[in-house]
């Protein structure tokens, strides 16, 4: 007689599917959080590259004014909602509330690293045509990324601020095979034991930050970007991301939302180095 009368059991508990659900770029940059209004100013002031001078012949020490920039994001609304019916809810397996508010944060949290990923991608220096960051037959060649941060040495980039480097899973897979990045002769933590540091890690004077929503990951051409804190300006509503969860009475929903008002900025074209990338060889 064939067995008969199975019972099924659900897990209470959801499992998240793998996506993006945190923003990884607004901390790499200078914020500015709003109370009212639709746009922030940001002032870039230096001397304009002025020398000193010395008194002139009329006794008189000649004046000069300094270089004053401004620089305007215009602050956008962001929304997304989620909405179950009820019956939806009862019915299906899962805290359905729950998961439309978590689902709904991911969804702005990537927005605002899109918003900051535009302006970098709006800068117009870089290592070159994309390619791949090649560790050479000995695994001790770093020129390329010692290029990029001569670059911002060079403008001065590196004196008053952290510097940051949005790096796209491949980018990193390469690092891991130099010598400078992953021998004890090197460094003091090691890179294939303990505790995995794939997200953010310090190295190379450089904070390092992993982020597989970069674009164009993945491909030919992936978008990554070294710079300092200083080069673009990000402004948000002072309560930052809201979420609310609500129900409708009426047509007996549920549903959550969650919002934030936003802009960025490039603020110093100088202080931005992308280093298009060309992931082919490990994916």
């Amino acid at each position: 007689m064939p067995d008969s009368a199975f019972q099924e059991k659900f897990r209470r508990e959801t499992i998240m599917g793998f996506e993006k659900r945190q923003s990884l770029a607004r901390r790499t940059v200078t914020t500015e959080a709003m109370m009212e209004g639709n746009r922030a100013t940001f002032l870039v002031a230096d001397s304009g590259g002025a020398s000193a001078v010395t008194r002139g012949i009329n006794g008189d020490i000649p004046t000069r004014p300094d270089n004053l920039n401004q620089f305007t994001c215009t602050l956008r609304e962001w929304h997304d909602i989620p909405e179950r019916t009820n019956f939806n809810i009862f019915a299906s397996q899962g805290e359905g509330r729950r998961i439309m508010q978590q689902t709904s944060m991911a969804v702005i949290n990537r927005k605002i690293d899109n918003d900051i990923h535009t302006e970098l991608s709006n800068a117009t220096l870089n290592w070159g045509a994309a390619q791949a960051l090649n560790p050479g037959t000995n695994n001790e060649d770093i020129s390329q990324i010692t290029l990029v941060k001569t670059k911002l040495m060079n403008n001065f980039a590196t004196e008053d601020a952290p510097l940051y480097a949005l790096i796209t899973p491949a980018f990193y897979g390469q690092m891991m095979k130099m010598k400078q990045f992953v021998s004890a002769d090197y460094i003091q933590d090691k890179k294939f034991e303990g505790v995995p540091k794939d997200r953010a890690f310090s190295w190379y004077g450089v904070n390092w930050i992993v982020d597989a929503g970069l674009p164009g990951v993945g491909t030919t051409n992936e978008s990554c970007f070294m710079f300092s804190q200083l080069a673009i300006g990000h402004a948000a509503n002072t309560s930052s991301m809201v979420t609310e969860v609500g129900y409708d009475a009426k047509f007996d929903k549920s549903w959550a939302r969650c919002s934030i008002f936003m802009g960025s900025k490039l603020l110093q074209n100088s202080g931005i180095i992308k280093m298009p990338h060309n992931a082919t060889g490990l994916v």
